[in-house]
């Protein structure tokens, strides 16, 4: 079925209630070609001509001409552009010249890793008597194995936690390898943001520390989505300028994108019917008509609960489907998603409810459609994960779904936003303190860390070496800091998250481990009384225990989910910068958060009727990082006193609703970011707003905000102008976030708060 017949069938079918708002059509585009400065190597050239790829497209020629020319370079163009053949090209043709040169290949995860090597294997077959040798290096390869590719591989396919951990600190039996180490490739650059970027920053400033005691250069090569910001990105990832190669040379097929928005159900309140029902819908419209396709969502909870109703759906109106999905995301077992990306490729799974762990670049096949359950963070994660259907030139269809949140309904109301916004900057912050107090231990363990060191590693090293010899952690002799502590640094690092701890969940039934979290989300995800889905079966937590890292839950079929609700503090340390913004004074600098989960909310599947509330009592968590805030200036204080409006109500609508519109600024999503609203703070006695970066020490998201604080004040103003409730309702003012149960809140005030400061009263 094609895709316009899919929506136009959809339209017919007499449950559709209008949620159609946009549709956009994608042209399709032909394939532009480019040459090489000069002729390949004739043994590449010909296993090139063995699998058909006798031209390269204008971004492929371009790349590979200018990583052979030595330079650095970021290819930032489309999904399946071809990306892979601009750093296997000069990579295996550097091997075929000199047969010592050696790369590591870089993958956000094991799956992409895996994916590449079946590619790298099918690109080499015709090259097998020159005996190049490459393998995955990660935690489920074998020691054996591990020993060789150490000491013969040329090609290393790893992550950069494995390199961090298992290769960095080991150096010394790496030696040969990073003597003659050629290409540094890193694929997936864009995913490098926030809290994992910036620590990936740190293990890369690592490597290069590791090559020069070795007396090596090693030249980069990135591969990225769209970005913003390719040349900056790559700057503080790796500290080095990079060439950057923007222009998509490859074909693409014509494209039907829809936005859906859920109808609402109660006119008073703007509700709107559950998006994750209507997206199962869809989800199971698709399966039925045999269109392959992903559904991708923003939580492991959500994709879980699609994957649920869709099969409840299945097994009474069309059983013979119910085996042909699944959900896939993070924490499932290696043996596992391996099997689910199988399904996909063969054709036995139809549809596949997914986080953005699918989103990345992991071949699973042709696909037909894509569903997006809510904008997903970014306009470059929207392309991405659109672009998963339609490899070639075959006709497609995405469709997101808005949620009942300002961001979403922003897009719902000005599609041609949507389809027109240029992509965000990537943000990392690598010389975050909190980060670089975990790495430069490492480092000072690799070889001892001087005072060259500074340029490498940032602004920020001072500070951190300061405390980390302070703590003892380093000791300065001879001109050199030595790590004084026993074992080695890196393996009580973890790259993905702030905590360096995990909760294990375990099955009390069977006693077995079905999942591992990250601790410091644990009270959140797995609070007592929480109901947790695994691949669509639903578990009620019976007892969190923080202190043990346990969390035990019990399999239950029930017709709820829980929400958590949480309390903050904040309290301001310093002011680094001030500046005038509109009728306010605006600030940016270092705060101090403190957070507790103080609760949950039971809601009804399906209708997310609210079906209870409960009283929690987790230990507040603190930490420093870096804050926007704002005065409320006394005219318009006076001006909502002299209307009748709620101040606090005024000021917490303003808060919820500029930390929903933030990601449209920033790369970014709500859950990234925190903040807080106060009529007397007590740092300085006067009502104000605090937006905050939701990580210790901060990832560039609140100064971002500090920079566009007018234009996110203007979107805040039309987002709630153009909301048709009367007093606020979750596509304007309430956040799913809030511990205070969304109260109190004065969508009339806020607007009249909006107005005065942007001068418009």
């Amino acid at each position: 079925m094609t895709p316009a017949a899919f929506l136009s069938r959809l339209q017919a079918d007499k449950a559709y209630c209008n949620q159609i708002v946009h549709i956009e059509h994608l042209a399709p585009r032909a394939a532009q070609y480019g040459k090489l400065a000069r002729p390949l190597n004739r043994a590449l050239n010909d296993a090139l001509h063995a699998r058909g790829l006798t031209k390269f497209y204008t971004h492929q020629a371009q790349a590979i001409n200018l990583a052979r020319e030595g330079h650095d370079v970021i290819v930032a163009t489309g999904t399946a552009s071809g990306k892979t053949l601009c750093y296997n090209v000069p990579v295996l043709e550097a091997i075929l010249t000199k047969a010592h040169a050696r790369a590591i290949y870089l993958f956000p995860t094991k799956a992409l890793a895996q994916d590449q090597l079946r590619s790298l294997d099918e690109l080499t077959k015709q090259l097998e008597k020159y005996r190049i040798l490459f393998g995955t290096y990660d935690g489920d390869t074998p020691r054996a194995v591990r020993t060789k590719l150490r000491k013969s591989a040329h090609i290393i396919l790893t992550n950069p936690d494995m390199l961090s951990v298992g290769v960095l600190p080991n150096h010394n039996l790496w030696a040969e390898f990073f003597r003659n180490l050629r290409y540094v490739v890193i694929d997936e650059a864009h995913v490098y943001r926030g809290v994992f970027g910036s620590q990936v920053a740190c293990v890369l400033r690592r490597l290069l520390r590791v090559c020069e005691l070795y007396g090596n250069r090693p030249q980069f090569i990135f591969c990225s989505a769209t970005i913003a910001n390719p040349a900056e990105h790559v700057m503080r990832l790796s500290s080095r300028a990079a060439q950057v190669v923007s222009e998509d040379g490859a074909p693409r097929g014509a494209k039907e994108f829809a936005l859906w928005n859920p109808p609402i159900v109660d006119q008073a309140k703007s509700t709107r019917r559950s998006a994750y029902s209507e997206s199962a819908a869809l989800f199971t419209h698709l399966v039925r008509q045999g269109m392959r396709n992903i559904t991708f969502t923003r939580a492991r909870k959500t994709a879980e609960l699609i994957l649920y109703y869709s099969r409840e759906h299945l097994k009474k109106n069309a059983p013979e489907f119910v085996h042909r999905i699944r959900s896939y995301r993070a924490g499932y077992l290696a043996g596992e998603r391996r099997e689910i990306e199988a399904g996909l490729f063969n054709g036995d799974l139809l549809g596949v409810t997914a986080t953005n762990a699918l989103e990345l670049g992991i071949d699973v096949g042709h696909l037909d459609a894509t569903v997006l359950v809510g904008f997903p963070g970014t306009i470059a994660s929207l392309w991405q994960q659109a672009g998963r259907a339609g490899r070639g030139t075959r006709d497609t269809l995405s469709i997101l779904v808005g949620l009942d949140d300002p961001l979403n309904q922003f897009f719902m109301r000005h599609p041609e936003i949507l389809f027109t916004k240029p992509v965000e900057n990537a943000l990392i912050h690598p010389d975050n303190p909190y980060i670089l107090e975990k790495h430069l231990p490492c480092a000072a363990f690799e070889s001892p860390i001087t005072n060259n060191d500074e340029e490498l590693f940032g602004p920020g090293f001072v500070e951190a070496m300061v405390k980390l010899e302070r703590a003892g952690t380093l000791d300065y002799r001879n001109d050199r800091w030595y790590y004084t502590r026993l074992g080695y640094p890196a393996e009580r690092v973890s790259l993905r998250s702030v905590s360096e701890q995990t909760v294990a969940l375990v099955n009390e039934r069977g006693g077995e481990v079905i999942e591992e979290i990250d601790a410091a989300t644990a009270p959140q995800r797995v609070h007592d009384g929480a109901i947790y889905l695994h691949q669509g079966d639903s578990y009620l937590v019976t007892k969190l225990d923080l202190r043990a890292g346990m969390a035990n839950l019990k399999p239950v079929d029930v017709d709820y989910y829980t929400e958590p609700r949480e309390l903050s503090e904040t309290r301001i340390q310093r002011a680094e910068r001030q500046r005038a913004a509109g009728a306010a004074k605006a600030y940016f600098g270092d705060v101090r958060v403190t957070e507790r989960v103080i609760g949950y909310r039971k809601k009804r599947q399906y209708s997310e009727q609210v079906l209870g509330k409960f009283e929690l009592d987790y230990p507040p968590q603190s930490f420093f990082t870096k804050s926007v805030w704002w005065d409320i200036p006394p005219s318009v204080v006076l001006k909502l006193k002299d209307i009748g409006a709620d101040l606090a109500g005024a000021l917490h609508a303003a808060e919820h609703a500029c930390i929903g519109l933030l990601p449209l600024f920033a790369m970014c999503d709500r859950w990234d970011i925190g903040g807080l609203s106060i009529v007397t703070h007590p740092d300085t006695y006067k009502p104000q707003i605090f937006v905050y970066d939701g990580f210790p020490g901060g990832i560039g998201i609140a100064e971002k905000g500090f920079e566009i604080l007018e234009s996110l004040w203007q979107a805040t103003l039309d987002t709630m102008q153009q909301c048709p409730c009367e007093s606020g309702c979750p596509s304007c003012i309430q956040s799913p976030k809030c511990g205070n149960n969304n109260e109190p809140l004065d969508k009339r005030g806020a607007v009249v708060l909006l107005k005065g400061l942007l001068r418009k009263t």
